[in-house]
C-alpha cells in the first residue's frame, strides 16, 4: 500500500521539476468508476508531510488523491458540520481542490470511496498537535432535549 503511493507520489514530483512556479486552479477530483459517492463528496487536504503517517495509521482509508504539496482525502458530504479542521488543513466541499495535478495515490480495497471523517479528523488532530474541536465555528450550539 504505501510503496504503491510512493511510487504515484514520485511521478508527481518529477512531473513538476521543471523550475516553473505551478498555479494552482481548482480541480474536482475525479473518483474511479468503480466508486459510487451516494452521501455526496468533500475533500480534506493536509500538508503532503503528514501523508503517510496519516495513511498507516487510520483503520481504514478511502481515496487519497496528492499532489506536490497536499494530500486529499475524500469524505462523505457534510465532514465539516460542528466539526473545526485544523488551520493547516482545508475542507472542500464537493472534493472541488486547488491542485496541480493531483493524482490517485491510494485506493482502498472495499466499495466506499470514503475515509470515515470522525478518525480522519481526530488524527489530524493529533499529527498537528491542535486539540479537537468539535463546537461549530459561529459558536456553541444547545441540542434540545426531546
Amino acid at each position: 500500500m504505501l510503496r504503491n503511493a510512493m511510487s504515484h507520489l514520485r511521478k508527481v514530483r518529477h512531473s513538476h521539476e521543471s523550475g516553473l512556479p505551478a498555479v494552482a486552479a481548482p480541480v474536482r477530483l475525479a473518483l474511479p468508476p468503480a466508486f459510487s459517492a451516494d452521501l455526496g463528496c468533500d475533500a480534506v487536504g493536509v500538508p503532503a508531510r503528514y501523508g503517510f503517517r496519516l495513511l498507516s495509521h487510520l483503520p481504514r482509508t478511502g481515496c487519497v488523491f496528492a499532489d506536490t504539496d497536499l494530500w486529499w482525502w475524500i469524505v462523505p458530504a457534510g465532514s465539516d458540520l460542528d466539526v473545526d479542521w485544523p488551520a493547516q488543513a482545508s475542507y472542500a466541499r464537493g472534493a472541488c481542490v486547488p491542485a496541480v495535478e493531483p493524482k490517485l495515490i491510494h485506493q482502498p480495497d472495499h466499495s466506499t470511496p470514503y475515509t470515515p471523517p470522525i478518525p480522519l479528523f481526530l488524527m489530524v488532530c493529533q499529527v498537528m498537535g491542535v486539540a479537537p474541536s468539535w463546537a461549530p465555528s459561529g459558536g456553541a450550539r444547545a441540542v434540545s432535549a426531546p
